[in-house]
C-alpha cells in the first residue's frame, strides 16, 4: 500500500495523472452517449424531403426541424395534411406550422397525397373523399404507419404526443386517422373537413378540435353537397362529426360554451383520458383556415379573430396519450 506520492517515480506519476484524467474523459463522454438512443442520429434545423416505397408506390413527406431540437429529448410531432388538390408546400405556407414548431420545440411533418400526376393535384384517402385517392383506393393508413416507422429511424419521437391535422381533405385525413390508428395517434385537428369515414371503430379515445364556417360552400356546414365543391360527395355534417367524438371519448354532453366576435367556442370536456373535443364556429366563414393570409378579397375569406394554428397546438400540447 502506498503511504505517499512522493514515494512515486515523478514520471510514474506523470502516467498515473494522465490515465486519471483520460479516464474521467471517456466516462462522462459515455454518460453523454448513453443519454441518446443509439439508433438516432442528430438532425440539424432544417426542411428536408424524404420518400418511402409503399405498396409500390412512391410516398414522399416533408420533415420541419425546429432550431433547437436535442435528440437526447422525446418530441412531440404534428402530421399536417395538406387539402385536397394540393401538396405539402401549400400546407406549409396556408398554416405557418414552422412557426409554431420552432417556438414550441416539435417535429412537424408534410405528408405528400397521391395523384395521376407526379406532385400535381394530390389528394387522401379519408374514406367517401377526395379524388384520385379515393377513386383507387390508395391505402394511406399504411403510409402514415410507415411514414412513423421512418421517422422513428431518425428522431427520438414520443409516441404520446403524435398529432394529425390538415384542412379540407386533409382534415378528413386526420378524422379516417383517429378512426384507424388511435392507438398511435392522441389527438386531430380539423379545419374545414368532416369525419366522411363509415367504418369508425377506435381502439381508444382521441381528442378532436374542429374548426369550421357556416358559409362554407365547399364542405356545407350542415353537411351534403357543397355549391362549388370539385367532387360530388355527400359531406357528413360538422355536428355529426363531433358528436361521434364527444360519445366515443365518454365527455360530457352538456357543452361549455363562448362567444366573441364572429366566433362561437364549443368544449366538451372530461372525457375518457383526459380527452376532450372542441369546436369554433365561424360565423359566415368560408373554406379557409383562420388566420392565415388572405388569399381573395370576399366575405368568406380567413377569419383574422382566431388562429387554428396556435389554439391547434395548445390543444394537442394539453392533450396527450396518458
Amino acid at each position: 500500500m502506498l503511504k505517499s506520492n512522493k514515494n512515486l517515480h515523478p514520471i510514474k506519476f506523470e502516467v498515473i495523472s494522465i490515465i486519471v484524467v483520460l479516464s474521467g474523459i471517456t466516462l462522462a463522454c459515455r454518460r453523454s452517449v448513453t443519454s441518446i438512443p443509439s439508433n438516432i442520429p442528430y438532425l440539424l434545423p432544417s426542411d428536408s424531403t424524404r420518400t418511402l416505397n409503399v405498396d409500390e408506390l412512391e410516398r414522399s413527406y416533408v420533415l420541419h426541424v425546429p432550431a433547437g431540437y436535442d435528440p437526447a429529448q422525446s418530441v412531440p410531432v404534428v402530421l399536417n395534411f395538406h387539402g385536397g388538390g394540393g401538396k405539402a408546400e401549400n400546407a406549409i405556407k396556408m398554416t405557418g406550422f414552422n412557426t409554431q414548431s420552432d417556438e414550441f420545440g416539435f417535429l412537424v411533418v408534410y405528408p405528400n397525397g397521391s395523384g395521376e400526376l407526379e406532385n400535381y393535384f394530390l389528394s387522401w384517402n379519408g374514406g367517401n373523399c377526395c379524388g384520385y385517392a379515393q377513386r383507387e383506393n390508395v391505402d394511406d393508413i399504411t403510409f402514415v404507419r410507415a411514414l412513423l416507422d421512418d421517422l422513428r429511424t431518425i428522431a427520438n419521437v414520443d409516441p404520446k404526443r403524435i398529432y394529425a391535422t390538415g384542412m379540407s381533405n386533409g382534415g378528413m385525413m386526420s378524422y379516417r386517422l383517429a378512426c384507424e390508428l388511435a392507438d398511435q395517434i392522441a389527438a386531430i385537428g380539423s379545419v374545414a373537413g368532416t369525419q366522411n369515414f363509415d367504418i369508425c371503430q377506435p381502439s381508444e379515445p382521441v381528442s378532436v378540435i374542429h374548426f369550421h364556417g357556416t358559409g362554407d360552400q365547399v364542405v356545407p356546414y350542415e353537411g351534403g353537397f357543397g355549391s362549388v365543391s370539385l367532387v360530388d360527395v355527400d359531406f357528413t355534417s360538422v355536428q355529426e362529426s363531433v358528436s361521434f367524438w364527444v360519445a366515443h371519448n365518454g365527455c360530457d354532453e352538456t357543452p361549455v360554451q363562448e362567444a366573441f366576435e364572429d366566433i362561437t367556442h364549443t368544449t366538451y370536456a372530461l372525457g375518457d383520458q383526459n380527452t376532450a373535443v372542441e369546436l369554433y364556429t365561424i360565423s359566415s366563414g368560408g373554406h379557409a383556415w383562420p388566420g392565415s393570409q388572405q388569399v381573395h378579397e370576399d366575405a368568406n375569406g380567413p377569419t383574422q379573430t382566431i388562429s387554428a394554428s396556435q389554439l391547434i397546438w395548445e390543444f394537442f400540447a394539453a392533450h396527450p396519450k396518458p
